[in-house]
């Protein structure tokens, strides 16, 4: 079938702005139909994430040419053979990583390190090998196993998760990314408990999710840094008891727990000296892959801190992602507060430039 997709054709070397430029080309590609354990959808609405943006400039190398997005909400429109837990018409949140379950790492109740998952993604494939997009013949690559993207998408069945057809398409999609992986980031691998104190280093979409998720986790208090005047503020509306300028982080007492979203290795290092001596950092940037980082080495043992690395919030989605809806839903976690902006896909590259000018939490495509 013939869909519409937002392609990238080279990973790095764009200059701003993205709007004029146009790295994105939303065209008409061709979709295969799902195989073995693959379902269609029909994307609803797709997440900005600075994932994306990161392989637009280069940070994160990816093959070319790609189809971008991997945070959405989606409807089910057909089933491959072998899928029999989904109906058409089911709404789906999309995940990007899908879990194989039979590496060692899934067996080991680790599905968010899934070796299998990690090298389709890698290669640009899906989980079943190969790719469902073509551009006159020539393949095009998935990002992520997702594609978001497009107007629809084939995916493997173990990158969905079934969610109530009643959450606004809008919502719903930011809980694949956004929320699975900042909420995790403090709740599974930090393993917060209630009345710790928790600073966040970065307020975009992951960092303010983290925030909400340290709030509804009993932290007490909630700490924010940002260089962005707009952003502190809705932190504090979302329960920060203090939100200052990176300028003024010296300001502020040592946590218990420290989370880096920014991706850059001099935040890592600031953010390992905030924590407290026995504190924990969790990171869950995405450096430019030639940053190194730079800690006193003896502090590991002398202040017996743990730094800790934390893919897709250490979280099993098919159990994370209804738990953290049914926060949603109870008023406990208003991940509404995220959505800066809904737009159509055709202005992606505008939407690219408000992200990095840091103008942007979460903007939402609306494909259709």
């Amino acid at each position: 079938m013939k869909i519409e997709a937002a392609i990238l054709g080279q990973c790095g070397g764009h200059h701003r702005p993205y709007a004029s430029g146009a790295p994105l080309d939303v065209r008409q590609v061709d979709l295969a139909a799902p195989q073995r354990g693959e379902i269609l959808v029909r994307i609803d609405a797709a997440g900005i994430c600075h994932s994306d943006l990161s392989v637009i400039n280069g940070d994160r190398p990816r093959p070319m040419p790609m189809a971008l997005g991997h945070e959405a909400s989606a409807t089910v429109e057909a089933l491959g053979p072998e899928v029999s837990d989904l109906e058409v018409g089911d709404r789906v949140v999309l995940v990007f990583l899908p879990s194989c379950g039979t590496c060692v790492n899934c067996m080991s109740g680790e599905g968010y390190l899934c070796a299998n998952g990690a090298a389709a993604n890698g290669k640009g494939e899906l989980l079943g090998g190969g790719f469902r997009l073509s551009d006159d013949g020539e393949p095009v690559h998935h990002h992520l196993g997702v594609s978001a993207f497009a107007t629809h998408a084939v995916i493997d069945r173990r990158s969905a998760v079934k969610v109530d057809r009643d959450i606004p398409p809008e919502i719903a999609a930011l809980f694949g990314c956004a929320v699975l992986t900042g909420v995790g980031a403090v709740l599974n691998t930090a393993a917060l408990r209630a009345g710790e104190s928790v600073l966040v280093y970065g307020l975009g979409g992951v960092g303010l999710a983290a925030l909400l998720g340290a709030v509804a986790g009993g932290a007490q208090p909630v700490y924010a840094i940002d260089p962005s005047p707009e952003k502190r503020a809705l932190a504090l509306e979302l329960g920060a008891a203090l939100a200052v300028h990176p300028d003024e982080a010296a300001s502020l007492p040592k946590a218990d727990l420290v989370v880096e979203t920014v991706g850059k290795a001099v935040v890592l290092a600031a953010a390992y000296a905030a924590a407290r001596r026995g504190g924990r950092i969790v990171t869950v940037g995405l450096p430019n892959p030639a940053e190194m980082l730079s800690i006193p080495a003896v502090s590991l043992v002398a202040d017996a801190k743990t730094l800790m690395g934390s893919y897709m919030g250490s979280s099993v989605p098919a159990r994370d992602i209804p738990r953290y809806l049914g926060l949603w839903k109870a008023g406990r976690m208003p991940v509404e507060r995220l959505l800066t902006s809904v737009n159509p896909l055709s202005a992606i590259n505008a939407c690219m430039d408000e992200l990095a000018e840091g103008k942007a939490i979460r903007q939402v495509l609306l494909p259709g």
